[in-house]
Order: structure tokens, then C-alpha cells, then sequence
């Protein structure tokens, strides 16, 4: 059965020590299994207490990062390639030591708005380049989840379809989808037909709203998402993530386009995912075995 994460931005953008102890507290009290840090800075935090905390605390843990256009692994300049890789390779570290055994996000390029078509040479560099941290990261107990979202934070992998071809190039067995259905509502011609045709391929799946507020209330087909998942046979982690101006991020959220105060809340839209969440695939799962069930006279 899938773990039901959140984001750690629904709570805190702040690595200070007291922060994050609220945040894995407000975690487990709405009922998740799972913490989410993203853009977590390791210079700044307690890494061993941090790991005993979560693990105490009976959390599972995962990591997520965007490249920086200094670090872009697709770069023609072997220098920013070279600064990627190390950004990589600490975060492999950091998701190990904290516990953690994914790390996700925009690992294949830097995260933002591109203005210049991807080339082949991109490309290829990208993938052979994450598959060599891939082998390093498999080694630590880690797996890499590439995430395919919208033209306007990426313009390498915006669909499931892409991010299967980019793994068949980088020929890894330790790169994986990362999955988040508000870039799979602009993107993806079917959003279920994607996640069944990804499959065992995917490694991470966000729920996201269409306007990244609450769950139910924006454009997203909440069922054929959830049956889909279910059809698969997905039992990895699920993780809610919503932004709002309430909690901003620099680093994040202007990238993002955050403008707008869609909750204020924090406690109630968490308690909220995570019910919605739950129904959500306990009704794909019901239907699921009626559809099959044999009820033979």
C-alpha cells in the first residue's frame, strides 16, 4: 500500500532547527507517513538529530531538489555540468543520512523558464551524466526520480512519455519517474493514460491541485488519477504538495509563480489531503475489485 507524504513547504520554508521539528510534528499529527524536505540546506541543519527525530517519530523520508542554471547537468560547459553533479552527489549524501531513500525533482536540468529548444547533445549529456550519480547513488541506498513538469519550470522532460525515453538513454536502473499531477494536468494529452503506460516506472508521485490549492476544488479528474494508480498496482510514495503566499520560499516559489494566497490554514489543508488522499484510492481500490470480481450464479 502506498505512503501518504507531504511537502514540507505546506509547513515551513525554513531549515532552522525549531522549524523543522514543527514541521515533522504537524507531519505526523494530520496522519502522514511521510515528510517531503525540498531544498533542504545540510550547512545549516543538525543532519544526525534531524534523522533521529524523523526516525522516532516513525517517518519515512524523502528529498527533493531543482537544479540551478549554474549546475545544469545538460550544459555545454563542462564546469556547470561538473557543479551539478556535485550538488547531486550531496543530496544523494543528505537523503542517505537523514534517512531517506528517494531523492526527486528537476535532477536532469536546471529548473526554471528556458527560452532555447533542447538539443540531442543536451540531452544525451543529461542522461549519461545522471546515470553515473545514479550508480553512486544506488551504492547509498538511493534512487534518483526525474521529474517531468510544465514547459514554463522545464524544457528537457514534460511528459511521462519523455522521462521513459530519457531512462532508456541513460540505460540506469536506478532513474525513475517522478510524477506530479498538476504539470501532468497542462501537459499530458491523458493524464491516467500516462500513468498506466509509465507504470513500474515511476518512482514518485505528487498530488497536486490544477491552481495547487486545495484537493477537489480545481480541474483535475480525481478519479481517473486514483484508478489509474491503482490499476498499476502503484505502492510507492504519494506525496500532497500546494503552494500558497501564506509560506514562501525564495528559491522556490518565484520560480513557481506563487503569486496568489490559496490557503492560510495550513492544518486544515493538510488534514483535508490527507482524507481526500485515503478515500481517494480506498474508492479505486473498491471499484477495482468489483470490476473483477467473478460473482458466478
Amino acid at each position: 500500500m502506498a505512503h501518504v507524504g507531504i511537502h514540507s513547504f505546506v509547513w515551513s520554508a525554513s531549515s532552522d532547527q525549531a522549524a523543522l521539528d514543527r514541521t515533522l510534528e504537524s507531519t505526523k499529527e494530520a496522519g502522514f507517513d511521510l515528510i517531503e524536505f525540498s531544498y533542504l540546506d545540510p550547512a545549516s541543519v543538525d543532519v544526525d538529530r534531524l534523522a533521529k527525530r524523523i526516525a522516532s517519530l516513525g517517518l519515512g523520508v524523502a528529498t527533493s531538489i531543482g537544479l540551478p542554471a549554474d549546475g545544469d547537468i545538460s550544459s555545454a560547459d563542462k564546469d556547470v555540468v561538473a557543479r551539478g553533479v556535485g550538488i547531486l552527489d550531496r543530496m544523494v549524501a543528505l537523503t542517505r543520512d537523514v534517512g531517506g531513500r528517494t531523492l526527486a525533482g528537476i535532477l536532469q536540468t536546471s529548473h526554471g523558464l528556458q527560452t532555447d529548444m533542447p538539443t540531442a547533445d543536451g540531452w544525451n549529456r543529461s542522461a549519461h551524466t545522471l546515470a553515473e550519480v545514479a550508480e553512486r547513488a544506488k551504492r547509498a541506498g538511493v534512487s534518483l526520480n526525474v521529474e517531468t513538469v510544465n514547459r514554463f519550470e522545464c524544457n528537457l522532460l514534460n511528459t511521462a512519455a519523455q522521462g521513459l525515453a530519457y531512462i532508456e538513454t541513460s540505460g540506469s536502473d536506478n532513474i525513475f519517474l517522478h510524477l506530479d499531477t498538476f504539470h501532468m494536468n497542462i501537459e499530458e494529452a491523458d493524464v491516467a493514460l500516462a500513468i498506466r503506460h509509465a507504470g513500474d516506472k515511476i518512482g514518485y508521485f505528487h498530488i497536486g491541485e490544477s491552481h495547487r490549492g486545495y484537493l477537489g476544488t480545481g480541474s483535475i479528474d480525481w478519479p481517473s488519477v486514483f484508478d489509474a494508480l491503482i490499476d498499476i498496482g502503484y505502492s510507492k510514495d504519494i506525496t500532497f504538495e500546494s503552494f500558497s503566499s501564506e509560506i514562501v520560499d525564495q528559491n522556490l516559489s518565484r520560480r513557481t509563480a506563487i503569486w496568489r494566497n490559496l490557503w492560510s490554514d495550513n492544518r486544515d489543508l493538510a488534514r483535508h489531503a490527507r482524507r481526500f488522499i485515503e478515500v481517494g484510492m480506498e474508492t479505486a481500490r473498491r471499484k477495482s475489485e468489483l470490476v473483477k470480481a467473478e460473482h458466478r450464479p
